[in-house]
């Protein structure tokens, strides 16, 4: 099983790390692996995500997650993307863009540093919507309970979420033009740049996650009529089985999940400037770092680790809010991928702990020696 799922990903690697040898021996090497666990750590809890929305597709739509889908995460983020973002900021053509990559690497980094107010703040309002729309939310399970109660009553309050994080973008840009005013030059105009940005991450936002949400809402009506035929189907001793996205409704979620892949890969390819600014190593890196997490996220599906660890999804959104602000962050202020990566990894080994320990107390209480109070709050 294991074998199957992650084979894929093994393969390439080794690919990989065999292309960076034989183009810049074992430095190359060296940077090619640091930059694969750099993604892999910055992107768990992307997979996360990802496995709570592909479960709910077809087995063909998962298929084309895993093809196509691959093809847009690797080759357009990993390898178009940083080129596109030096072609539009520095009003340059593709071909120059690849050009300048490729024989002046350190303009070519310097063009990306100018661009990621920007990308931090498309990016940034987009994962941010995801982690409001998360928490508003009423769910029947809670992890921090103490925090998502109040915060499912306040979430009835319509646009809740719209307002906060536009409130979050005003005082990202205002908060930035006060710090370009203050050094002039170039960089005094980026206060309307991670304004317009933001919006347009929020916008993004919206049209995508709305038409993945509308089709949703069609399916689970489709899936409560199957299951009134369903009950009358197992009295004549022919049950059907359960629906899943297909068609336009796995069109735009297949169309979500891609952007969302996006708005995660921000952090992975401007931290990889930190590390490299040769654009073959960090292809070759993030690009190993994408098909483990994409591997995983089919690990997750299959195994219906999300149904067992109810409280990993949590885990996960709390970590995208808390990348969402980082990358605000760091339209102003310097902050290292290490801390990045950490922050995702300790929410979600918490709420993998909190999980566990929710197991282990459901099973006793069957059993009659556990105490109630720990199995509802979950931490």
């Amino acid at each position: 099983m294991l074998l199957k799922t992650f084979g894929w990903s093994f393969a390439v690697t080794a690919l990989g790390l065999v292309a960076a040898v034989f183009y810049g021996g074992w430095t190359a090497f060296g940077i090619v692996a640091i930059l694969s666990i750099l993604e892999i750590s910055l992107s768990f809890d992307n997979a996360v995500v990802n496995a709570g929305i592909l479960k709910k597709m077809n087995a063909f739509w998962q298929k084309i997650f895993l093809t196509v889908g691959i093809l847009i995460a690797v080759f357009g983020m990993r390898l178009v993307f940083p080129v596109v973002i030096v072609a539009i900021s520095a009003q340059l053509g593709p071909i120059e863009a690849v050009d300048l990559a490729l024989t002046d690497k350190d303009r070519y980094q310097e063009l990306v540093t100018d661009a990621h107010p920007s990308i931090a703040a498309f990016g940034g309002m987009f994962l941010l919507m995801i982690f409001l729309d998360f928490i508003f939310e009423d769910r029947d399970i809670k992890w921090l309970a103490w925090l998502e109660r109040p915060l499912a009553k306040l979430g009835k309050v319509d646009m809740l979420s719209v307002c906060i994080a536009l409130v979050v973008l005003l005082i990202s840009a205002l908060t930035f033009g006060a710090h370009a005013h203050q050094h002039g030059g170039a960089h005094a105009d980026k206060a309307e740049t991670v304004l317009l940005a933001g919006i347009a991450g929020l916008i993004t936002y919206m049209i995508v996650g709305g038409l993945s949400g509308y089709f949703e809402d069609k399916l689970e009506e489709e899936e409560e009529r199957e299951h009134e035929e369903e009950e009358q189907a197992a009295r004549t001793g022919k049950p059907k089985s359960a629906v899943k996205l297909a068609g336009k409704a796995a069109f735009f979620m297949f169309l979500y999940l891609e952007v969302l892949d996006a708005s995660f890969s921000f952090d992975g390819v401007i931290g990889a400037f930190a590390i490299t600014n040769d654009i073959v190593l960090m292809a070759l890196g993030l690009g190993i770092g994408a098909m483990y997490v994409r591997s995983l996220t089919v690990y997750l599906v299959r195994q219906g680790t999300l149904d067992d660890y109810v409280y990993l999804e949590h885990g996960a959104h709390y970590a995208i809010g808390a990348l969402a602000l980082i990358l605000l962050v760091t339209i102003q202020y310097q902050i290292h991928e290490i801390i990045t990566g950490l922050v995702g990894v300790v929410l979600i080994a918490w709420s993998f702990w909190s999980s566990v320990r929710r197991n282990r107390a459901l099973a006793a209480e069957g059993n009659g020696d556990q105490p109630k109070a720990e199995v509802s709050s979950g931490v």
